[in-house]
């Protein structure tokens, strides 16, 4: 935190040395300006605050006509008829940062009263000779003035071709942020349309609490969805945030650690901001070119022929590999957050868009990824077994199979959800209505009688048609429960005691609803 706060102090005082001030002017040897007050007197950084103008007056009250931020320079002609000391006090309230008295034109030297009224008011009081006219200091200030907005700019055309120069770089939009900072001499980054840091520079100028708070309010904006241009101060950090993109379409957040900004400093944010949102449209141009192409590469996958999409993107996840897919997640933000596990993480994976959602392959020591996946995106998506990549279509298949599934919005293997449940893959609709109608005599006996026949296979069969654990499970006793499997036998038309019949009525009874 000492280094960024030293960061931007610099940054602070090297501003304020730009500015036309008092100091200045009494630095210039032409004017022979010679300052009075004594260095104690003053409050800090008395001499080096903006100055905005250099006016004279020998009114009693010139208050009523002067503006805040200004030096006033008098010969002392109305102290013949004016309390000095009320005179200053009006002078410092009205905001003036500095009186300067003409000697030897009414007075030889300078009041002493004058003197002590301005060390009450911390008021820089300075010495303007004979001659030296008035209207000399006037235009040496509105010359310092004058050089300083050329200066600025000078510094905003040097610094908006330096950012052009940034843009052509590989790394555009990243070099462009470096430039930003650079230029500004401050801490600049740049969040994506997910609220992620994406550019940081100097990288470690911000302390990684600061930019977590800081993450959270970028977020609050692209949430709202509205163009910003913002001051926000974070503990003892403050920043300016500035949105890149249109209203209701917002690609990403700018922010830079300074209070404030000057218009000629305002005008280069406006060109990083422009660039950002070119380099973005052509950034999006090109996902979208290669959204297609993993599109066609994802049906040559399929095919069970890795050779085309080896050939095109260099490389594929390491087999034995999962195949993944949802049709919850929103496209742009999950083939961002992939990219970022490849550049941050070296995660290899492919990802493509198809009418069955969205279909990812990582290699099966990645498979824990999709976890997270699900979890921040509140999806469910389907997982295959590991297979290789001539299996593939099996792979995808058993991939939805398993995203079909009813259940919570996780990533559900297909081992766990249908791989070892033959019968579930098999209830059909058509199944169910064979297996109700199969049943049907069982449930209208319960019905009518209030008996549990139904109740009563289903517990003996999940025992293994063992009679002493299922009567036990039952609170029955042996005898009653092997009565009410013949019952059940002969409603049924089926012989229990033969295994074809104890599995065909296992079946029906995994197949119906209850």
């Amino acid at each position: 935190m000492s280094g960024f706060t030293g960061l931007y102090r610099a940054e602070a005082s090297m501003a304020a040395r730009d500015e036309p001030t008092l100091r200045a002017l009494l630095h210039r040897r032409d004017l022979g300006l010679r300052l009075v007050s004594v260095s104690g007197d003053l409050a800090d950084g008395a001499l080096d605050r903006p100055l905005r103008w250099v006016h004279s007056s020998d009114l009693g009250d010139p208050t009523p006509f002067l503006a805040e931020d200004l030096v006033l320079l008098t010969t002392g002609a109305q102290f013949d008829d004016d309390d000095i000391a009320a005179y200053v006090g009006r002078l410092a309230d009205r905001g003036v940062l500095g009186l300067g008295f003409g000697t030897e034109v009414r007075r030889s030297g300078i009041p002493d009263e004058l003197i002590a009224a301005c060390a009450a008011h911390g008021m820089p009081l300075f010495e303007v000779p004979y001659r030296t006219p008035f209207i000399a200091v006037a235009r040496a200030h509105s010359e310092a003035i004058a050089a300083q907005a050329y200066a600025r700019r000078s510094w905003a055309l040097d610094t908006q071709r330096a950012l052009a120069l940034a843009a052509l770089r590989p790394r555009g939009l990243d070099a462009i942020v470096a430039e930003l900072a650079r230029r500004l001499d401050t801490w600049a980054g740049m969040f994506d349309a997910a609220g992620a840091l994406r550019h940081s520079h100097p990288r470690d100028a911000v302390p990684s609490d600061v930019f977590v708070e800081l993450g959270a309010r970028v977020q609050e904006i692209l949430d709202r969805g509205l163009e910003a241009g913002q001051s926000l101060t974070l503990g003892a950090h403050t920043f300016m945030l500035f949105t890149v993109g249109r209203g209701g379409h917002l690609r990403g957040v700018i922010a830079v650690a300074q209070e404030t900004l000057d218009q000629e400093a305002r005008s280069v944010v406006t060109s990083v901001i422009a660039m950002a949102g070119l380099a973005l449209e052509q950034s999006e141009q090109l996902a979208r070119d290669r959204r297609r192409l993993h599109t066609q590469l994802l049906r040559s996958l399929r095919g069970d022929d890795p050779a085309l999409a080896r050939r095109v993107l260099g490389g594929l996840p390491a087999s034995p590999i999962v195949v993944a897919v949802t049709g919850d997640a929103p496209a742009e933000p999950l083939l961002d957050w992939w990219e970022r596990q490849r550049a941050e993480h070296g995660t290899a994976a492919f990802v493509a868009e198809s009418d069955d959602g969205m279909t990812m392959c990582v290699a099966a020591d990645d498979e824990e990824l999709l976890d997270e996946v699900a979890q921040r995106f509140a999806v469910r998506i389907g997982v295959s077994d590991p297979e290789g990549y001539t299996a593939f279509s099996r792979a995808h298949a058993q991939a939805l199979t398993a995203l079909r599934q009813p259940g919570p919005r996780e990533a559900a293997r297909y081992a766990d959800t249908v791989g070892s449940r033959l019968l579930t893959a098999l209830a059909t609709d058509e199944a169910r209505l064979v297996a109700e109608s199969r049943l049907a005599p069982l449930r209208e006996q319960d019905a009518a009688q209030g008996t549990a026949l139904e109740h009563t296979l289903r517990t003996w069969l999940e025992h293994d048609a063992r009679a002493e654990p299922a009567a036990a499970a039952l609170g029955i006793h042996r005898h009653t429960l092997r009565a009410r499997i013949a019952q059940a036998g002969a409603l049924l038309g089926a012989d229990l005691s033969t295994f074809p019949a104890r599995a065909e009525l296992w079946t029906v009874l995994q197949t119906a609803r209850d």
